[in-house]
């Protein structure tokens, strides 16, 4: 049967029973004495019990009240120690993050942030998905959202990271001294790594872009870029190659950086969250990590 009670008024009863006063427990719930009478009063009412005996100096439990207020209290409790618990969560550094990232940026520039981060504060755990799919946020629940272009999410706060560049590379021992400009890449060994196609270079210095619509001579495609610089390296063709993939295998000797002046027009790297002034203690502590992470320079 559907409760036609106030859980507010059960709460006032409770309260009532609980100190075996009236005025006791007006001051307590902060409300004026007859406001709290006539909210009793509704209650019986509405449960067609009486649950109170009252005379000019006590209040006394009827023996239905008695057992409401054995079975009801321990609800109000079980709500009390459900509110302490998640104050408690908010100010203290445990607990889980669930946190959604790309698969490439996520492995490349994100994962070992989050192993520095876990190492100092063993309390906190993270759920961590890599995807590219676009995912629902709030219907799967994360704390955390990192995102590469476009972050507009309603509701949410969005923090830019870095900038992220494609760049492009050709095999170590591979002659690049006859490519100058973005059109003698034609007629070039081509590795392709979807949906980055075409190759949308810009100049750094002039600002002239130049769109390069591989056609011929394409060796391989993927959809993974791993598998592209991979292949890069492996000596089969030129790549289009994210600069935070790339940059570390040019400095240590694997890739050649072809045209350097020539790059992609900047995507940003985001990160999300959900507000800025009910966040718990664990999310705070990452997100103040990240962005203290990423004014440093990206190094090898």
């Amino acid at each position: 049967m559907k409760p036609n009670y106030s859980l507010d008024d059960l709460r006032c009863f409770c309260t009532v029973a609980r100190l075996g006063s009236f005025t006791a427990a007006a001051t307590q719930l902060a409300m004026p004495l007859s406001t709290l009478s006539r909210r009793i009063r509704q209650l019986e009412s509405d449960l067609q019990l009486r649950l109170l005996n009252r005379d000019a100096h006590r209040v006394m439990l009827t023996s239905t009240g008695e057992q409401y207020f054995q079975r009801s209290s321990a609800l109000f409790e079980e709500l009390a120690d459900i509110d302490e618990d998640l104050h408690r969560d908010k100010q203290r550094p445990c607990g889980k993050i669930r946190i959604s990232a790309p698969i490439n940026a996520g492995n490349a520039l994100l994962r070992e942030l989050f192993y520095d981060f876990m190492q100092q504060h063993p309390s906190i755990q993270l759920d961590l998905h890599f995807s590219n799919s676009l995912i629902d946020i709030e219907a799967e629940g994360m704390d955390l959202v990192f995102r590469v272009g476009s972050p507009i999410v309603e509701n949410w706060i969005a923090r830019p990271l870095k900038p992220l560049h494609f760049i492009v590379c050709a095999p170590k021992d591979y002659d690049i001294s006859h490519i100058r400009e973005p059109e003698h890449l034609c007629g070039q060994p081509i590795i392709l790594c979807r949906p980055m196609i075409p190759w949308q270079l810009r100049h750094q210095s002039t600002e002239q872009e130049f769109d390069f619509q591989p056609q011929k001579m394409v060796r391989l495609e993927t959809d993974e870029i791993g598998m592209l610089s991979h292949a890069v390296i492996a000596g089969l063709g030129i790549g289009y190659i994210p600069d935070y993939f790339a940059l570390p295998m040019i400095a240590a000797g694997k890739l050649q950086h072809v045209l350097p002046q020539w790059r992609s027009k900047a995507r940003m790297l985001f990160m999300l969250y959900r507000d800025r002034d009910h966040l718990p203690l664990r999310v705070r502590l990452l997100i103040e990590f990240m962005l203290a992470r990423f004014q440093q320079p990206l190094t090898a």
